[in-house]
């Protein structure tokens, strides 16, 4: 259990009321946290609950540009492999796959569904678009009717544009850059057209996988890679599939890698 709103109310209340302040200050935090953690704790979605939904809008991804290639058949067989799904959960994730592929298939329904499933849980959101970014990158570039899903994904689990962005970047993929090297959807999907994501040929770029842009100060590369590392920690996931806590694991560590990149040219610890 997280224990910010009791060192904060203790901290306030030390500096109104001294000692007593801090120690009533505490007591009434300690409460605020219990609360937040049982309201979290309530809110966990069971673990299999997404197979249906999921492996729907994989389905859907993979033909909203036309047809469905073998590479896209083969990121959602290797995640049924490495979610490890039983016999009737693959039959399920197979047969929801299908239902997604069909001719004019709404997405709106099991967007929902996820949506759902993810609840309050935002540390549970980006394993989902992990996941379904794998399938829009499943043949390189994405044209936009993939990319269209992946947007209204995120919005609907509460993932920004700018942290979406992130999420791609940490897969190697970046927007085109903007003045300073910062990259953006107004670009992106402004009245010049669609420019779809490209892989960046030097690797992901460290300040688009911590969200902020080039000119930003160390205090807000800091405040940015904090921000993150707390919301990616696998350690939150509780009880998930190990392809998404694995999934976790490896965002944490291209995290902590852009912020090693950026304090080692930047000069600070």
């Amino acid at each position: 259990m997280s224990y910010t709103y009791t060192l904060w109310f203790a901290f306030f209340g030390l500096i109104i009321g001294h000692l007593p302040g801090a120690i009533t200050g505490a007591v009434i935090g300690f409460i605020f946290d219990n609360m937040r953690y049982s309201q979290r704790k309530n809110a966990t979605p069971e673990a299999g609950g997404f197979v249906g939904p999921l492996f729907t809008l994989l389905g859907a991804v993979a033909k909203s540009d036309g047809r469905v290639s073998e590479q896209e058949i083969a990121v959602a067989e290797r995640l049924m492999t490495r979610m490890n799904l039983d016999a009737e959960l693959r039959k399920q994730a197979v047969a929801s796959f299908n239902a997604g592929k069909q001719p004019e298939f709404d997405v709106t329904q099991t967007i929902a569904a996820l949506r759902n499933w993810v609840g309050l849980r935002r540390d549970h959101a980006f394993p989902v678009l992990d996941v379904v970014i794998e399938t829009v990158l499943a043949e390189g570039n994405p044209p936009p009717e993939k990319m269209a899903i992946l947007r209204q994904l995120a919005f609907a689990l509460r993932i920004s544009d700018m942290e979406l962005m992130a999420l791609m970047a940490m897969k190697g993929y970046a927007w085109n850059a903007g003045p300073g090297g910062s990259r953006g959807y107004g670009q992106a999907y402004g009245t010049g057209g669609y420019v779809p994501p490209q892989r960046a040929a030097q690797g992901p770029d460290p300040y688009a996988v911590l969200g902020i842009d080039r000119n930003a100060d160390d205090r807000a590369v800091k405040r940015a890679y904090r921000k993150l590392i707390s919301e990616h920690h696998p350690d939150r996931l509780g009880d998930l599939p190990e392809d998404m806590r694995k999934r976790a694991e490896a965002r944490a560590s291209e995290i902590n890698a852009a912020y090693d990149r950026i304090k080692e040219a930047r000069g600070f610890k």
